[in-house]
């Protein structure tokens, strides 16, 4: 039975974890949906996911100054903290955890968590330092909310690898959970930086995932991969996107390159639409 009520917004730490000690002594398991606010359907699927799963919801808020490589990108992100809370009270979310920029990095921080390889390419490429930020602060949200579970959309794929990975080396004790990508009715992947985009922009921005489909179903049919990524390009740019950053297919586990899908893969993409940075990613099969 879910509530109408917003959860409880928590912002001090002491206040968190006395919470979360006596839902432990209770022998109920815990379960975090980590977002930077601006919620849609995409993050409600992974609260619902929480509700289904766990006994306790925490979904954090927090817009994390070290994931940004642009100041004003960082300071354009949607910030609706009030609306979110709206969002999440049919869900039943237990409470919502908003640290301050300051409680999470102090002016004495000196701590960074890197995860080596897979960030080296696409994301970690083209935004230098983005996934350490997400790898520290992900790592500080798993530790301050005692999570037994947590949520990742695979929209993030590159991100949701990461965390995994990140999670594994440091011991932390607890699942990562990858949900599927929530899309608009055109086949665009949710985004908080939808937000961001004209209606004309947003039906234009649609021909990212219809390319991307229309690339994965000729390569079945035994098209090869360097003339789809060409003519994938071409199609993105007549449909106004200023600038393809990757459209490559990438190993799932490792994320090596690949011309074939010999081994699970997936197709990545990012280009960009009116000044927005859109980024998705869909399974590929493998041949043979």
């Amino acid at each position: 039975m879910t509530s109408q009520q917003p959860p409880r917004i928590i912002r001090g730490l002491d206040e968190l974890r006395a919470i979360t000690r006596a839902w432990k002594r209770a022998g109920e398991t815990i379960g975090v949906v980590p977002t930077m606010g601006a919620l849609h359907d995409g993050h409600l699927s992974l609260a619902h996911a929480a509700r289904q799963n766990c006994d306790q919801v925490i979904v954090t808020i927090f817009v994390n100054p070290k994931q940004f490589n642009n100041p004003e990108d960082l300071e354009n992100y949607p910030r609706t903290e009030d609306d979110d809370a709206r969002k999440l009270a049919p869900i039943g979310v237990d409470l919502i955890w908003v640290p301050d920029g300051e409680q999470m990095y102090p002016p004495d921080f000196a701590t960074n968590v890197s995860v080596g390889g897979i960030t080296d390419v696409m994301e970690g490429a083209h935004r230098p330092g983005h996934f350490d930020g997400v790898a520290t602060v992900v790592a500080k949200l798993f530790l301050q909310t005692a999570a037994d579970h947590a949520f990742f959309g695979e929209k993030d794929f590159q991100q949701l690898m990461i965390v995994t990975r990140m999670a594994r080396d440091l011991d932390i004790d607890i699942e990562v959970v990858g949900c599927p990508t929530v899309r608009e009715d055109t086949g665009l992947a949710m985004s908080s930086r939808n937000l961001l985009l004209s209606d004309r922009a947003m039906m234009k921005a649609a021909t990212l995932y219809e390319v991307m489909t229309d690339t994965v179903a000729a390569l079945a049919e035994g098209a090869e991969f360097s003339a789809l990524q060409d003519a994938a390009k071409a199609r993105l740019r007549a449909a106004d996107f200023t600038e393809i950053e990757y459209f490559e297919i990438r190993a799932r586990d490792d994320f090596a390159p690949l011309t074939t899908p010999t081994r699970p893969a997936r197709l990545f993409a990012a280009a960009w639409m009116a000044g927005v940075r859109l980024i998705d990613n869909i399974d590929v099969p493998v041949k043979g």
